[in-house]
């Protein structure tokens, strides 16, 4: 059975296979839409409610001819293969300002890696620190140099050029090639969860949000979309800082994973119909030309389960008055367990890297 690997594909207007292609850099996009990177966001709703084989296709093949698909990667990090067979590497950029105009409100707000192992059985999210202190290329605009790593989506102009330049940053630091990548506009993602009914989410330590009037005190709570977003932002006053804003994010996909599962969407075409719709008004994805329904054929036997989290090796260090984090011997060896397939290895290596989701 074929498998599927996203990666993008734009510059111009065009149709291919039924999907539409946004014009490229320059061109702010609508509404961003979903990936198959994200299937479980999406489509993994229709796989979790049960659905045969037969029904995946008919649903994929729907939702794919509305897709978006937009040039996130930049060349020098995709990976050239034709098939989905074998590891599987997907970036994911999340930002809650997608369509901000200001240059000061244009840093992501979290930067994943997912690594799915061959055989699609688990997978690992990847959580890379915001203020990692990298080395940023050169592009239109900007001529390189030393800063934290969401600022590269900043330097790139934002959007589709800033996720490229953030790509290109990734892949000469880790020496990682993705097979895809997509871009989360988490302020359209709330309705994904309110749509689901909420999600079980739990607080480990009491904290007041920056953003609004909020205090999330410890124990496991039902979270409307606005209250789980607003939580998983939040990194001043928890013991571990970015670390745990980090590890409440993977959290958040796991319990939409979940909260998906419990749903019957199955049985309420409608409502599936809508969580599909609201999705994909919330991703901007990068496929590579490669069929939706591939995606989630090949990866229909990974549940919600099977996703382990983990952290970059690394530490915070103020330099020049600015606070950055820095890796700890090159990453601790996980990006090079990433290149060698050994993930699955290093993270029985390294719990203290591991996140419990």
């Amino acid at each position: 059975m074929k498998r599927i690997r996203v990666r993008w594909r734009g510059g111009t207007t065009s149709r291919s296979g039924g999907g539409r292609e946004r014009a490229g850099a320059g061109v702010r996009p609508g509404p961003p839409r979903w990936p198959r990177l994200l299937l479980r966001l999406g489509l993994a709703l229709a796989l979790v409610a049960g659905l045969a084989v037969v029904g995946l296709r008919v649903v994929a093949e729907r939702y794919d001819r509305a897709v978006v698909k937009e040039r996130l990667l930049d060349e020098s990090a995709r990976r050239k293969r034709t098939d989905l067979d074998g590891p599987l590497n997907y970036l994911l950029v999340g930002t809650d300002r997608w369509r901000s105009g200001s240059a000061a409100d244009r840093r992501s707000d979290s930067i994943l890696i997912v690594h799915v192992p061959a055989g699609g059985r688990e997978a690992f999210l990847v959580s890379v620190p915001r203020d990692l202190l990298v080395a940023i290329p050169a592009t239109a605009g900007y001529g390189g140099g030393q800063d934290k790593i969401n600022a590269a989506y900043e330097h790139g102009g934002g959007g589709l050029p800033g996720s490229r330049l953030l790509s290109a940053t990734l892949a000469r630091l880790t020496g990682i090639r993705f097979d895809g990548a997509a871009l989360i506009d988490f302020s359209g993602f709330r309705q994904v969860i309110d749509l689901l009914g909420g999600v079980r989410m739990c607080v480990d330590t009491q904290v007041r949000s920056i953003h609004t009037d909020r205090v999330f005190t410890p124990g496991c709570q039902r979270m409307d979309g606005g209250t789980a977003l607003d939580f998983v932002r939040q990194r001043y006053d928890l013991p571990n800082g970015d670390y745990d804003r980090q590890t409440h994010q993977q959290q958040l996909l796991r319990a939409v994973l979940d909260r998906a599962g419990e749903t019957s969407l199955r049985t309420n075409p409608v409502k599936l119909d809508r969580v599909i719709r609201a999705v994909g008004d919330s991703l901007t994805v990068d496929t590579n030309g490669v069929p939706l329904e591939d995606l989630v054929i090949a990866l229909r036997d990974l549940p919600a389960d099977a996703l382990r989290g983990l952290q970059v090796p690394s530490r915070p260090q103020t330099i020049g008055q600015v606070s950055y984090v820095v890796l700890d011997d090159g990453g601790g060896g996980l990006f090079e367990a990433v290149r060698t397939t050994r993930v699955p290895e290093w993270a029985r290596a390294n719990p203290r890297w591991v996140t419990r989701l």
